[in-house]
């Protein structure tokens, strides 16, 4: 089935307009449960309650409002709410270029393609000079009352537009706590080197899957249809060993398995 546009834009580089449209890259193919009264299946719902007298508080009643301290509040009401809101907007304004390089990992956030909307020549020329250049735009927008802020660059011939966390989203290294045990010394380095090594493979996405996911779609249809479906019982936790004991015993299973698969 051919994928739905969630939106259109025009793409703005300088005087350059490019129509496009916006589509999901990724999807939600988890199981989503419903609560249910235990007594006859019926589903229930949620209700916002006055915790002093129990009693249901209706939705016009309802304020949004930020704790600037304990028990103080700062409330808004939906006109302050409204003139915050960024204004509604059809632009994804590229305002800058970098090096596709110089964005760390942690930045990506959610990615989406961009898709040409009547004009192919713009789109696709436009594409094909992100690639050669091994850049990427910094692109930002508005949809859906909310900024966000961008990497717009090619992959597979097509434009791809990841949303990227903004400064306060990210962690610094540096205020991760450091360990206070020992650096690893030569033989514990080798060894691990020697298990990455044997570890190398090509990477094959179709090989990796939510297992939970799988097993409990599994469990799911079996139960439907009135199976009995037993669980096997959890491994016993194994006792802790010295990292070169784990790194050994690690290479001499990998070591195993390639043995193995030599011979099928």
């Amino acid at each position: 089935m051919a994928a739905r546009a969630m939106w259109k834009a025009d793409l703005a580089l300088g005087e350059l307009r490019v129509p496009v449209k916006l589509y999901a890259a990724v999807r939600d193919a988890k199981v989503h449960f419903r609560l249910l009264h235990a007594a006859d299946h019926a589903p229930v719902k949620q209700q916002m309650v006055d915790p002093e007298t129990e009693q249901p508080v209706p939705s016009e009643a309802i304020k949004k409002a930020v704790a600037v301290d304990r028990g103080v509040y700062v409330v808004l009401t939906d006109e302050e709410q409204a003139a915050l809101a960024p204004k509604p907007s059809r632009l994804i304004s590229v305002e800058q270029v970098v090096a596709a390089d110089v964005v760390d990992e942690r930045w990506f956030d959610r990615p989406y393609y961009l898709g040409p909307d009547g004009d192919d020549e713009g789109y696709f020329a436009l594409a094909e000079a992100l690639k050669k250049r091994e850049a990427l735009g910094v692109a930002h927008w508005v949809l859906r009352n909310k900024r966000y802020v961008g990497a717009l660059h090619a992959g597979d011939g097509y434009l791809l537009l990841e949303t990227l966390r903004h400064a306060q989203e990210i962690v610094e290294v540096g205020a991760v706590a450091p360990s206070a045990n020992r650096a690893p010394d030569k033989r514990e380095i080798a060894l691990a080197e020697q298990l990455i090594g044997a570890l190398e493979d090509r990477f094959d996405p179709d090989e990796f899957r939510d297992e939970y996911q799988v097993e409990l779609k599994g469990f799911i249809a079996a139960k439907a249809k009135g199976k009995v479906v037993r669980f096997p019982k959890a491994p016993a936790r194994q006792r802790e060993e010295s990292l070169v004991a784990s790194l050994q015993a690690s290479l001499k299973s990998r070591r195993k398995e390639a043995s193995h698969g030599r011979r099928a």
